[in-house]
């Protein structure tokens, strides 16, 4: 018991802090709960939003410093006229405007039901230099019953004040030719002003249906 008494008392200095090598494994085997100081990692689901045909779909609050990163994802993203592709804006007055200048790049590949057409390409009409303009994130969606598109975007850091806020993104969606396609597009807002907004509208007609939920990566 000495020697476990006089191993510990090593290990703390005269302010009385522990030192790093007095916890192990062991140590903290125990542990049930974090303060909630301790970052633990993870996603934090800050706000979704459901469209019931929509003109568009905008997140104004909960993007700040908060976090570094921001997760957006799309689920069942139907529009309600055929044949329209999904398109992202950001804003740096809190929504009043959506016209960030932005440079992007898309790449695709698709393939279809009949098996008969297949490609990987990119995307020049997609693409956007120097431009205020909606970003193009799917090709175009067809808007049956069954008919939508899914994916993912992530928005870095968007509260900086130095930095360009880059962005990316996944989708697959539908297409109304009865095609799978996934669409790859990436870029940079090209602004050291924080982005505290991002819109999401279609490049015709309104959102029918579909989720956006909000998440803030820890």
């Amino acid at each position: 018991m000495g020697s476990i008494t006089r191993s510990f008392a090593n290990n703390i200095t005269t302010s009385g802090v522990l030192l790093p090598a007095s916890l192990t494994n062991n140590s903290i085997a125990n542990v049930t709960a974090y303060n909630a100081s301790v970052a633990t990692g993870g996603m934090v689901l800050i706000s979704s939003q459901t469209a019931s045909n929509s003109a568009s779909i905008s997140f104004t609050t909960g993007i700040n410093s908060t976090y570094k990163e921001y997760q957006f994802y799309f689920i069942n993203i139907r529009p309600a006229t055929d044949d329209a592709a999904f398109n992202v804006n950001f804003s740096t007055d809190s929504g009043s405007n959506y016209n960030v200048t932005k440079t992007t790049t898309s790449f695709r590949v698709y393939h279809d039901e009949a098996d008969a057409n297949t490609n990987l390409e990119y995307v020049a009409s997609h693409d956007l230099a120097q431009s205020t303009a909606n970003q193009i994130l799917t090709n175009t969606i067809g808007n049956g019953a069954d008919e939508n598109a899914v994916g993912f975007l992530t928005l870095f850091n968007p509260a900086s004040t130095t930095y360009v806020k880059h962005f990316m993104s996944t989708f697959n969606s539908y297409h109304a030719s009865d095609f799978s396609m996934s669409t790859y597009t990436a870029g940079y807002g090209n602004t050291t002003s924080a982005i505290n907004a991002v819109r999401f509208i279609m490049a015709s007609g309104n959102i029918a249906d579909g989720t956006i939920l909000m998440y803030g990566i820890v």
